[in-house]
């Protein structure tokens, strides 16, 4: 499946409650998006998201769908370690 690293920026940094999250998770098993791991800037106002999805496309619209930002997508073809 292929890979893509999403960065967002929140202007006034991210702290989700538990019920966003519930509704991300809920999009996402809905719509075949999985979420591998995330990493957060040390003033909590930038994310970059790793997901498996099959289409780019359903990406974008996880966006717009929840009214996250996404400020740039990137696949991913393989890690460096």
């Amino acid at each position: 499946m292929p890979l893509f690293m999403i960065e967002r920026e929140f202007a006034e940094g991210f702290d989700p409650d538990d019920e966003t999250l519930r509704r991300i998770d809920d999009y996402n098993a809905e719509h075949d998006i999985t979420w591998l791991t995330s990493f957060l800037s040390a003033d909590k106002k930038k994310t970059y998201c790793l997901y498996e999805c099959a289409d780019i496309e359903v990406l974008r619209r996880h966006a717009a769908d929840l009214g996250v930002p996404m400020n740039a997508i990137t696949p991913v073809e393989e890690f460096v370690h």
